[in-house]
């Protein structure tokens, strides 16, 4: 991986394309190029018994100069940095600062090929990119050019696992209007979660969520932290779309005039309602003007007896305290435990 700065002075990380990709990428050029030039030249040497001998000359010269040259050229430039060689290995060549190749770069680098893989059989390109940080070529370093991967290998973390504390109030989620790309932020955000500094984790757990809930409702339990409330909601994502398809699979072929719901809707009631003289802590309506968890931060009120109750609840006795341990030497440093309300951060 390397960063690239950007004409808005963006850093944005890219993929530097391998040593063995770009020579597989290479030789499949190279074969194309020599199946055209002798296929070129098999037809142009059919007409040597009716052309000037100083004709077909200038037409070899034309036709190799074209394949050597023109081919890469030509195909980096309408494909925006990609040869045929390229296009099968997932590879294409881009500006330094990430922009498309342009056409004068594709002509810096078509020109230098000639000299490095054709006259010098690739030893300059082969020195040049083991030495060079990014792998590049003469070439590249003349127009200002890096190779990038395109396909990189796909790295997914743990599978999501619903917090306990929060598996009733995800069950009435509605998840309808999460956009793909919030659902995947915040995926890239848990599975990087444990390089991230604490207050880094903090910040941006924090931005996610309050992105998050502006299309996800009924907003989460009071001293939920930012990662919990991203977890649940990215696992209860999950499981219902691994009901639906379970579902769509074991269908009969005819649809059938009331087929049953994988998961109960979104807005029904919860399966165990809460007390009728407890106030829920948030309102249902996502559209009421509620102040974010994450955004401020929420006074916990003792619960009030209940007001028909025939006898006042008694005081709980005190609880000795614990004796003193001996001290201890301190344990080596582990992984972060569960918070302070049971929430056990992201593997």
């Amino acid at each position: 991986m390397s960063d690239v700065v950007t004409g808005e002075a963006v850093v944005v990380e890219v993929r530097v394309a391998q040593l063995p990709s770009r020579a597989a990428a290479l030789l499949i050029d190279i074969a194309v190029q020599l199946v055209t030039l002798f296929g070129a030249s098999f037809v142009v040497g059919a007409l040597a018994f009716t052309a000037d001998e100083a004709l077909l000359t200038m037409i070899y010269i034309a036709l190799t100069v074209l394949v050597l040259v023109g081919y890469p050229v030509i195909f980096e430039t309408l494909s925006r940095g990609r040869s045929l060689g390229k296009l099968a290995l997932g590879l294409r060549v881009v500006s330094d600062d990430g922009s498309p190749e342009r056409f004068r770069q594709a002509l810096f680098r078509g020109l230098a090929g000639v000299l490095e893989f054709w006259t010098l059989s690739g030893a300059p390109a082969l020195i040049s990119s083991l030495i060079s940080e990014k792998g590049k070529r003469l070439g590249d370093i003349f127009a200002g050019t890096i190779v990038i991967s395109e396909r990189g290998p796909r790295r997914y973390g743990p599978p999501l696992e619903m917090p306990p504390q929060l598996a009733a109030w995800a069950a009435t989620l509605e998840l309808s209007r999460l956009p793909e790309g919030i659902a995947a932020t915040a995926r890239q955000y848990l599975t990087r979660w444990h390089d991230l500094s604490p207050t880094v984790q903090h910040e941006m757990g924090a931005r996610i969520a309050t992105e998050m809930s502006a299309f996800v409702s009924p907003p989460p339990p009071p001293g939920v932290p930012p990662f919990a409330y991203l977890t649940a909601v990215l696992a209860e994502r999950r499981r219902r779309d691994h009901a639906r398809l379970a579902f769509q699979a074991g269908a009969p072929q005819r649809p059938a005039p009331t087929p049953p719901m994988p998961y109960p809707p979104p807005h029904q009631q919860a399966p165990y309602p809460s007390p009728p003289h407890q106030q829920a802590p948030y309102p249902p309506s996502p559209h009421q003007q509620a102040p974010h968890p994450y955004q401020q931060a929420q006074a916990s009120h003792p619960p009030q007896p209940h007001p028909q109750a025939p006898y006042p609840p008694q005081p709980s006795p005190p609880v000795p305290a614990p004796m003193a341990a001996p001290p201890a030497s301190q344990p080596p440093a582990t992984a972060p435990g569960p918070t302070s309300g049971g929430f056990v951060p992201p593997a």
